[in-house]
């Protein structure tokens, strides 16, 4: 007999971590694009451009979706470690799990506040100079540690594709009435 239940919670816990993994990689993608294609395009324009640039991406980029997959992909690295535990490949999960914090800890703590300073008046070439190097830098960080993030919740993820609808669930040890193990084990 199988167990439905135990069955069920790790099908949703593989789905929680499959979420985890798509959303840290979508978040390593967009840090990618940046340090890649955005930042790059954007060093070869005047300061005024770059300045008036850089606020635009600031005010759309705060949007619902982008903050769903921002905020989402560490609370669902966080759910899949609490949910992987007892599991092979829990410490990748963790490790993932930990490696997405601490970008987001980036985020917060180091492209925000430059975000925030570049909106504020005043010449645009004093503002660049203030903000560019420091924010080019911090995003290569957290790229880094959203690609770790990334493939760590990958490889966790490994282990829970391993069984097939084809392989059987291990068998249960049968029960007394009274829900001990039968004495011989029968």
């Amino acid at each position: 007999m199988t167990d439905i239940n135990g069955e069920r919670r790790s099908r949703t816990a593989g789905g929680v971590l499959v979420a985890a993994t798509v959303a840290a990689g979508l978040m390593a993608g967009t840090f990618y694009v940046f340090a890649c294609a955005v930042m790059p395009a954007l060093a070869r324009s005047d300061n005024r451009v770059y300045v008036d640039v850089m606020r635009d991406i600031n005010d759309v980029i705060e949007n619902p979706v982008f903050l769903l997959v921002f905020m989402g992909a560490l609370v669902l690295a966080g759910v899949a470690g609490w949910q992987s535990r007892g599991r092979p490949g829990r410490w990748w999960v963790w490790a993932g799990a930990t490696a997405y914090a601490l970008a987001f800890l980036v985020t917060v703590g180091g492209n925000v506040p430059l975000n925030d300073a570049l909106a504020r008046p005043g010449d645009p070439a004093a503002l660049r100079e203030r903000f560019e190097d420091a924010w080019v830098a911090w995003n290569v960080v957290r790229a880094v540690l959203s690609t770790v993030a990334t493939a760590c919740l990958a490889t966790g993820l490994a282990p829970w594709g391993r069984r097939t609808r084809s392989t059987p669930l291990p068998p249960r040890r049968p029960t007394a009435s009274h829900g001990t193990p039968h004495p011989t084990g029968r």
